[in-house]
This record gives structure tokens, sequence and C-alpha cells, in this order.
């Protein structure tokens, strides 16, 4: 099982010229990195890496803020139309498919897995390891481990085993 906690930043390599994805979240990387770095240098690199950001938004139609909260591991393997809001806090190797938005303040926890066209609404928190199935409306928390589904989603299994 994909680990909750520990960060494996492999999920995030660019394996191709058009990979659109890691592009754009190694962007978000290098612009938060050059940002802490300060200085004349480093107000120059996060200018460019703002303009490289602004690239993949424009190519994926997707909307993830420079200056959000983003644990490694983060997969975006269809990368098109995801709107994430710049309060949303996003955990070590969660997935987000095609058509995502986190509305408002949504924490997620780690490993979660969030279905193509899944909406969030926040405030609310998704624990460890949850999922959160294809064009599911979240409104409220969900467990850890857990399965969600339907509109408005509704718990219908878990991925923990016991």
């Amino acid at each position: 099982m994909v680990s909750a906690e520990i960060v494996d930043m492999s999920r995030e390599t660019i394996t191709g010229f058009w990979d659109a994805g890691p592009k754009l979240l190694r962007a978000i990387r290098r612009y938060q990195a050059a940002r802490s770095r300060g200085g004349l240098m480093g107000g120059v690199a996060a200018k460019y890496w703002v303009i490289v950001h602004r690239f993949w938004s424009v190519m994926t139609q997707s909307e993830v803020h420079l200056n959000m909260r983003i644990d490694g591991g983060l997969r975006l393997p269809h990368p098109t139309g995801i709107i994430v809001h710049p309060d949303a806090v996003i955990g070590p190797n969660c997935q987000l498919m095609h058509q995502v938005t986190l509305a408002g303040a949504v924490t997620l926890g780690g490993h979660v897995d969030i279905g193509a066209g899944a909406k969030v609404i926040g405030p609310l928190t998704v624990g460890n390891h949850a999922e959160i199935g294809a064009n599911a409306v979240v409104t409220k928390d969900v467990p850890a481990g857990a399965v969600v589904a339907g509109v408005p989603a509704k718990l219908i299994g878990s991925r923990l085993k016991e």
C-alpha cells in the first residue's frame, strides 16, 4: 500500500516532453523554493517559474495556486480542468484525476485518491487512505480509509484491511 506519511517523490517524475501534470507541479515547487531563497536571484527565478506555471496552467486548463501547501508525491495523471482553492492542503502521495475541484479549505490526508469529476466542498477534512469516487460531491468530513461515492457522497466501503 502507498504510504500516507512517507513522501514518494518518484510519483512526480517527469517521464516525457509533454508530461503536463509533473511539469505543473515542478513549476509550483521551484517557485516556492525560489521565493524562500529570496534575494535578487531568488526573485528572478520566482518570476521565471510564475511564467512556466502560467503556461502549464493554460495548457491543462487547471488552477493549482503557486502558494498552496502540497506535500510530495502528488499525482495528476490527467491534469485537465483541476481546480484547487488556495486554502486547500494536499497531503503526501495523493492523486487527483481530471475535472476535480477542491473548493474552500479542504484538507486531504495522505494517500487520498479522488476520481474524475469529483467535487470536494470545504471546509472539511479527508482522512488518510480515503478514496472519493468519480463525480462524487463531498460536503462532509471523510474518515480515514473510507470509500465514498454519489451525490451527496455516502460511505460505500473501506480501503483498510481489518
